[in-house]
């Protein structure tokens, strides 16, 4: 489930202006929405809308295509991502181990939905179908870190530890 950031934009000028000259630098390249979606992502670590119309304006490409092409692919993301990005696995393995009581104890310590950021920036929340850890099921990952065979016990100390 997607839900809308509560986080504000805090684009730079410097941010715009790399974006500016990306789009300069693909705007005659047949098929450069992707690419420069791609880039802008890198940019701004998403795709807030407020990006989306600088590029739809840019290209001069309807805003409705921009943004049908930025909720297609997965790889793009319209909401921001904390500063540690907390992935959830549901994948068989951590599933039947029970990582949805896992992820629904995240949202409410967090006080966010999955696929949302808190308020602060601080943490992101997603859910995953695999994170290649079948054997410490349930597991979850921050920031690349893997933890396994976690408890609902645990997710508060291991929370506590990012601050």
């Amino acid at each position: 489930m997607s839900t809308i950031s509560k986080v504000p934009f805090r684009g730079t000028p410097e941010q715009e202006q790399e974006l500016l000259a990306v789009i300069n630098e693909l705007r005659d390249t047949p098929g450069n929405l992707v690419p420069v979606l791609q880039r802008a992502q890198d940019i701004y670590g998403y795709l807030p809308v407020e990006v989306q119309t600088i590029i739809s304006d840019e290209l001069k490409i309807p805003m409705e295509k921009v943004y049908g092409v930025s909720t297609f692919y997965s790889q793009f993301s319209l909401n921001p991502k904390g500063k540690y990005k907390i992935q959830v696995c549901l994948g068989t393995a951590c599933y039947v181990k029970n990582s949805g009581p896992i992820y629904d104890k995240l949202q409410t310590l967090l006080g966010i939905e999955g696929g949302g950021v808190t308020d602060d920036g601080k943490f992101s929340l997603e859910a995953c179908r695999c994170l290649g850890a079948c054997g410490l099921a349930p597991a979850m990952m921050v920031n690349g870190e893997v933890y396994g065979r976690l408890t609902l016990d645990e997710l508060p100390k291991i929370l506590k530890s990012f601050e």
